[in-house]
């Protein structure tokens, strides 16, 4: 059973590590706000890529009205849509 405590250290040991990250730039930090306000931290890694092609307000702006927007089930679809409606 030795080898089993071991395992299980190791792996609780992976799953602090994982939940630990750091914010190191702006646009992790930006796109990191815009998956909260949106409450779709599912695809934070999208947000944070947009943080770093787009500008901080035109993101937060939009994010922010849509998240005041009670009807809408979807925000973060929502929110694309309009980004990219927004652009054309």
């Amino acid at each position: 059973m030795k080898g089993g405590i071991q395992r299980d250290e190791y792996l609780s040991s992976l799953k602090e590590r994982g939940e630990n990250k750091r914010v190191t730039k702006n646009h992790q930090l930006i796109g990191l706000e815009i998956a909260d306000m949106l409450e779709d931290r599912g695809h934070k890694a999208l947000y944070i890529k947009l943080a770093k092609e787009h500008s901080e307000q035109k993101l937060r702006a939009l994010a922010k009205n849509v998240a005041g927007r009670k009807d809408i089930k979807n925000r973060g679809a929502y929110f694309m849509h309009m980004l990219y409606m927004k652009e054309k």
